[in-house]
């Protein structure tokens, strides 16, 4: 569904709604660190041990140590809130499908593509994911009220 995009992250900045058009797409990739992870069990107090234990996640389904769902998730939310549609933009929904592990290492190329826009209401459909490598690790949809010239 996704063109493969440019190796560089596109800029970040704001797209108001009366510039958005279906199929636009923006991405960033980064590698996720055992840091990334450290941090955010600590911001967000889930310290299971199958993101922090080498020796407990070992012995799971994974069989090594894996980033939490919602830490790649939030790289959806970084490629919404800094560039499509960018500052400004307000979160009103997102559906998520954990479909691959994403390990200390491994480098997530977050995607979001326009897939509707209702003008009227200022909401936008967006489709989103996230892969290592070929792999989609994760994909959903997300339902946001972009910002508009109108309300500057």
């Amino acid at each position: 569904m996704f063109d493969t995009p440019p190796n560089d992250n596109l800029p970040r900045g704001t797209i108001c709604i009366e510039d958005l058009e279906v199929g636009m797409m923006r991405y960033l990739r980064k590698q996720v660190t055992d840091r990334d992870i450290e941090l955010f069990a600590e911001v967000s107090t889930d310290h299971n041990p199958v993101h922090m234990d080498d020796d407990y996640a070992q012995d799971t389904i994974f069989e090594g140590r894996i980033a939490h769902g919602m830490l790649t998730a939030g790289l959806i939310s970084a490629v919404i809130g800094e560039q499509l549609p960018g500052h400004g933009t307000v979160y009103m929904g997102q559906t998520l499908k954990f479909l691959a592990p994403v390990r200390p290492g491994d480098t997530v190329e977050a995607q979001v593509k326009v897939l509707t826009i209702d003008h009227a209401k200022r909401r936008v459909t967006l489709d989103c994911r996230c892969l290592v490598g070929d792999t989609v690790v994760l994909k959903g949809e997300a339902l946001v009220l972009a910002p508009s010239r109108k309300f500057d």
